[in-house]
């Protein structure tokens, strides 16, 4: 297998920041979820427009990325996956507008609608089997989330303490082989027992498909949030600690752990869980909110952007998806060949 490196990133975040009070001052405190730490609100967060796509999103941060690293390389991505909240193109996903966009003659194009907030790692995964595997050159991984602009600002969903969690923005990332920055261990987990614990709801009954006037959204009960705050406290320990185990690794090791940013209950149990502190934990919640699937790469690109990530840092990728169907950690020592030369 050939070492695949995780090398560049690039993020866009729409509109200006948003401020938590846009949904506090419709909220009446009467919803069962009211107070719950899970609903703490972020102080800011950015929304996706109306009719700004996720194509549009994974354009403007592609187009980044490809400057960046310059028209060689970029002819050479032959590989991109996408992975969208809320996809728009039901049929085909926003794989091939992306790559006819960004003029990309890709031989793969992967819409991975698995994953949620720990797709990064998921979209990581399949990337290093192709590229390592002489199947691929490199890749465009492409994470979206786009629902606190659109589902979350609808009139009665507005007033739910669900509201005013997520926020929206895109990042994508370059993957090739080469040794410069490798990715050195993926592990995932997969519970399928979990996935009809987190579903889009209308409180009328109907199909999303059937005429109605109910507002999707999405269902909490007290012991589904309960079950899930479980899950999640454990799942990404364990993630984590399946890819220590893998390469020999303690936690005591890693210069940053950078996970999804569900909220602040979770980060705080996986910091105690994992022993690792504050400081070496990435924490953009308050910026941006929960970003779901888009939360890794658009921290981990903020940070490197602020000069917070030194070159041969020992990165933890890690992150739980929905109601914990799916969980996955990724090592990376990012710019180990950098380092090597400083």
């Amino acid at each position: 297998m050939r070492t695949v490196s995780l090398l560049d990133l690039a993020s866009y975040l729409p509109g200006e920041p948003v401020e938590a009070n846009y949904f506090l001052e419709v909220q009446d405190g009467t919803s069962h979820q009211w107070g719950h730490p899970m609903f703490k609100a972020p102080r800011h967060r950015h929304h996706v427009s109306r009719d700004e796509t996720p194509a549009d999103m994974i354009e403007k941060a592609g187009r980044t990325l490809l400057d960046r690293i310059g028209p060689d390389e970029a002819r050479g991505i032959d590989v991109v996956i996408t992975n969208v909240l809320l996809p728009e193109v039901f049929f085909s996903g926003a794989g091939a507008e992306v790559a006819h966009r960004l003029g990309i003659k890709a031989d793969w194009v992967i819409d991975a609608h698995n994953g949620g907030c720990a797709s990064f790692v998921h979209m990581l995964r399949i990337a290093r089997a192709l590229i390592g595997s002489g199947q691929a050159r490199s890749a465009l991984l492409c994470n979206v989330q786009n629902c606190a602009g659109t589902v979350m600002t609808q009139p009665d969903v507005r007033r739910l303490p669900e509201s005013v969690v997520p926020g929206d923005g895109c990042a994508v990332a370059y993957v090739a082989a080469s040794e410069e920055s490798p990715i050195l261990g993926v592990e995932t987990l997969n519970n399928g027992q979990y996935t009809a614990d987190c579903t889009l709801t209308l409180d009328d009954g109907r199909k999303y498909w059937e005429p109605g006037t109910s507002q999707v959204h999405t269902g909490f009960t007290p012991d589904r949030i309960t079950d899930i705050l479980e899950r999640g406290n454990r799942l990404v320990p364990e993630a984590v600690g399946k890819v220590c185990d893998s390469l020999g690794l303690k936690t005591s090791e890693l210069d940053l752990l950078i996970t999804n940013q569900p909220n602040r209950v979770f980060l705080k149990q996986w910091q105690e869980r994992l022993s690792i502190d504050a400081e070496r934990h990435l924490d953009t919640f308050d910026r941006f909110g929960n970003l779901f699937g888009a939360a890794v790469p658009i921290t981990l690109d903020h940070a490197v952007r602020e000069g917070r990530v030194k070159d041969g840092s020992l990165l933890m990728l890690a992150g739980f998806a929905h109601a914990g169907d799916f969980a996955g950690a990724a090592a990376v020592r990012w710019r180990a060949k950098g380092a090597s030369l400083n």
